[in-house]
C-alpha cells in the first residue's frame, strides 16, 4: 500500500517524538539526493526522472512525499489533489486574498510540506502551521525545500494529539490530518475525543479533512466516517470507484464540517480529471455507507 506516482494508493509512514518547534536559520543547502538519518529511522530523497524540479522523499522505504521545487501548484499523489480540490471548493480563493479574510490552516502530519506549499501557492495570505512528529526530518525539509518563512508557514514539531488539545478554540478554518504509523493512522487520531478536539479548533464552517488508508474491507473508511459524522453536521467522501467498491488497498478522503461541504460542477469536473478519476459521496450517502459501523 505504498505511495507511487499519481497513484490514491499512498500511505505515510510516520511515528511520534518529543515536542518543540523548528525554524531554522541556516541558508536553505537544497535537496541532495541520498539516505539521512532521522529520529524515526532514514529519510531517502530521490529525484523524480519525470520532473526536472522534482523530489520524492520516503521515511523509512516509504514514499512519503513528492516536490516540485518550479511548481509547488503540482501535486503528484492523486490523493493530494482530491484534498485540494476539496479545499478550493470549500474556500474559494478569491474570497482569501488577503484584504478580508486569510485562510489559517492546521497540518497534522508533516513529510515534505506538499499541501503546505500548495496551500501557500493557492491562497499566499494564509497561515499555516504543519505538525510533525520527526525533529530531524523538519529540519531537512525546511533546507531543501525553501519553505515560506513565518509567519506564513511554521515547523512545529511535535506529536499531533498533544499539539491539537493545546490549541486555542476556533482558532483554525482549516484542518488536515494526513498521519500514518506504518500503514495505519494511530486510533487514537481517529476516535471521538480527537475528532472532537478538532471541531473545537475549527471555526464555525471550518473545514475538517483526512486521509484515511484502508484495505477492499472498508472497515476503517466506515468507521472513520461514522466517527465524524457523530461530530459534525456534514461529511463527504472523495475517493476512486474502485477503492469504494472494495476492490483494492488504497486512500479514502473524509471531510467534516458544521457548514454545508460544496460539491458544484467544477468541483466534481476537477475529481474526473488526472490519472485516477475520483467519486464523490455526499453526506446522505456517507450516512449510508456508514450507518452500521461504530465510532471509534
Amino acid at each position: 500500500m505504498a505511495k507511487g506516482r499519481g497513484k490514491a494508493a499512498g500511505k505515510k509512514s510516520k511515528s511520534h517524538a518529543k515536542a518543540g518547534a523548528t525554524e531554522s536559520a541556516a541558508p536553505a543547502a537544497g535537496p541532495a539526493e541520498g539516505d539521512y538519518p532521522i529520529d524515526t529511522g532514514t529519510a531517502t530523497l530521490e529525484r523524480d526522472h519525470y520532473s526536472p524540479e522534482g523530489w520524492i522523499l520516503k521515511v523509512n522505504g516509504v514514499p512519503s512525499s513528492h516536490v516540485d521545487l518550479a511548481d509547488p501548484g503540482r501535486l503528484d499523489f492523486e490523493y493530494m489533489r482530491w484534498i485540494a480540490a476539496l479545499i478550493r471548493s470549500r474556500f474559494p480563493p478569491g474570497d482569501y486574498d488577503g484584504t478580508v479574510s486569510k485562510l489559517r490552516a492546521l497540518h497534522l502530519g508533516g513529510g515534505a510540506c506538499s499541501m503546505a506549499r500548495w496551500i501557500h501557492s493557492a491562497y499566499p495570505n494564509a497561515r499555516q502551521v504543519v505538525v510533525e512528529l520527526d525533529g530531524r526530518l523538519a529540519e531537512l525539509v525546511r533546507d531543501w525545500f525553501d519553505l515560506p518563512r513565518a509567519p506564513l508557514l511554521r515547523l512545529r514539531v511535535g506529536e499531533a494529539g498533544a499539539v491539537l488539545a493545546g490549541l486555542a478554540d476556533a482558532s483554525r478554518d482549516l484542518l488536515i490530518r494526513d498521519v500514518f504509523a506504518g500503514d495505519k493512522t494511530p486510533e487514537a487520531l481517529t476516535n471521538l475525543e480527537f475528532t472532537e478536539q478538532a471541531a473545537r479548533v475549527l471555526d464555525a464552517g471550518g473545514f475538517y479533512v483526512v486521509n484515511c488508508g484502508d484495505s477492499p474491507n472498508l472497515e476503517t473508511a466506515k468507521r472513520e466516517a461514522a466517527t465524524i459524522g457523530t461530530v459534525f453536521t456534514y461529511v463527504a467522501i472523495v475517493a476512486d470507484p474502485p477503492m469504494l467498491k472494495g476492490r483494492r488497498y488504497g486512500n479514502v478522503i473524509i471531510a467534516g464540517s458544521n457548514a454545508p461541504i460544496p460539491a458544484g460542477p467544477g468541483f466534481l469536473r476537477e475529481l474526473l480529471g488526472g490519472g485516477v478519476p475520483a467519486a464523490h459521496w455526499d453526506d446522505e450517502a456517507v450516512r449510508k455507507f456508514s450507518r452500521y459501523a461504530i465510532a471509534y
